[in-house]
């Protein structure tokens, strides 16, 4: 007779057949047959935050005496088989489930019962909920997963941005003796540094910076020890503390319990809140990635005024043409994080009473913005900021044929007569120099003097 593939597992419902090498019990089986529709699974942040929380908890009920050092030492172990990535198999659930995301919770409690109980090599039982889930609920754990998570990403994402901005301030700064013609509305505008337009791209990078970091203690409060609804039931105070302590340790971040655990249990306001900025940030790097795209355009009948790193062939049809395919990638992925900002904002509103039912989206949403976000930042720095040249000749030319140049004359002659001045040399095709030389405006000295670009420029 042919051995089953599967063994049986139980739960309070009954019975559920779990294939034979999964780690996983009934729960998560049961998940598994009710929610895949997606290919997003718990990504590998949150994964690895729940897992801390179950090592932290069971080393706080360890010294509490409420588990076994072997059964506290053993869950421990498998925590952190999971944080190395050894277990990621075994937590195949889809993003799209419970609202609360008790799934993820227990296929966390599930996997890391059954690696323990392995581990022990002995008959001791070592139960999901009464072992691994001790002192917890599925809606104190997954938000103050989130938060973990959330938060460790971020810090990622700003030493991203950090770079990006110091990578556009050193282009800038080697091209600081040059100048470019500024625009506004696509036109014509006075002249400026090279290094002002590359100051202000990363002065921008860096302020978003500053909004992010600005929501980061706000994730370091976690509502652990709140459990079902944040009054704590089957918990206690001086555990909860105790297992943030010990997250704090791991993360050398300053995590601590919720002031109060009924907010983050019924709400995710600070996720919200991140995702705002976050949303900021995607804004910002559009706007630079389409000012790059602009500025390289051409490169014969466009301003070709950067010339950015040739990475691959640009047509299929014509030969010869080179895109600008990472400025591209960015405001696409800037787009995708933005379309992310409207779904966590739906979500976050989806709190009826003492609950959010949409946590496993938003964890989703943001954990993939801030990744997203992360990778965009360095492939733009390496692949394009670090190789991208000024034409500094062409530049210096776009300049003088300017008719901006004429606006330091105003103060002197007045605007209306400055106006005139800059029509003729369009009609006539002639630079504002030669024009006010022309009509004796100015000497050739004056001309130098006040239509000297460099003095245009301030400081």
């Amino acid at each position: 007779m042919k051995e089953s593939s599967y063994r049986v597992e139980y739960d309070s419902m009954g019975s559920v057949q779990v294939p034979k090498w999964a780690k996983w019990g009934a729960h998560t089986q049961r998940a598994l047959q009710n929610f895949s529709v997606s290919p997003f699974k718990i990504h590998p942040e949150m994964r690895n935050a729940l897992a801390l929380i179950k090592l932290s908890a069971a080393k706080a009920h360890e010294r509490s005496g409420s588990l076994s050092a072997q059964v506290a030492s053993a869950i421990e172990s498998a925590a952190r088989e999971v944080m190395t990535g050894k277990l990621d198999v075994h937590f195949p659930l889809d993003v799209f489930q419970t609202g609360s995301g008790t799934s993820w919770n227990m296929n966390m409690n599930e996997v890391l019962a059954y690696r323990a109980k392995e581990l022990l090599q002995a008959e001791e039982t070592i139960h999901p909920n009464d072992h691994v889930n001790r002192g917890q609920s599925s809606n104190d754990v997954i938000p103050a997963a989130s938060n973990i998570a959330a938060r460790t990403a971020a810090g990622t994402l700003c030493t991203s941005l950090n770079s990006l901005a110091e990578a556009l301030e050193r282009k800038g700064a080697e091209y600081s003796g040059s100048l470019k013609l500024g625009r506004t509305h696509l036109q014509d505008a006075v002249p400026m540094r090279v290094s002002q337009e590359f100051g202000a791209w990363a002065e921008q990078i860096r302020r978003s910076v500053v909004r992010i970091t600005q929501q980061l203690p706000a994730l370091e409060e976690l509502p652990l020890g709140g459990t079902a609804v944040g009054t704590g039931l089957n918990s206690s105070a001086a555990w909860a503390e105790q297992v943030a302590e010990g997250i704090a340790a791991h993360t050398s971040i300053p995590f601590k319990c919720s002031t109060n655990p009924f907010v983050q249990i019924s709400a995710r306001d600070e996720q919200l809140a991140l995702m705002g900025s976050l949303n900021g940030t995607a804004v910002v790097l559009m706007k630079i990635a389409q000012d790059f795209r602009l500025l390289s355009s051409g490169p014969r009948a466009g301003l070709a005024e950067l010339e950015l790193p040739e990475l691959q062939p640009g047509s299929s049809i014509m030969p010869g043409k080179v895109n600008p395919v990472i400025p591209e990638m960015v405001i696409q992925a800037a787009a995708f994080v933005m379309g992310k900002q409207s779904s966590v904002s739906i979500a976050a509103h989806n709190a009826p009473l003492q609950l959010n039912i949409m946590q496993p989206l938003i964890s989703h949403e943001v954990l993939t913005s801030l990744e997203l976000l992360s990778r965009v930042a360095g492939r733009f720095e390496t692949e394009c900021v670090r190789g991208v040249k000024v034409p500094t000749a062409h530049t210096a030319e776009a300049i003088e044929k300017s008719l901006a140049l004429i606006t330091p004359l105003a103060v002197r002659i007045g605007y209306d007569s400055a106006a005139a001045l800059a029509h003729k040399a369009f009609q006539e095709g002639k630079t504002v120099r030669q024009v006010v030389l022309d009509e004796g405006v100015l000497s050739s000295a004056e001309a130098d003097e006040i239509l000297d670009p460099e003095k245009m420029c301030g400081k």
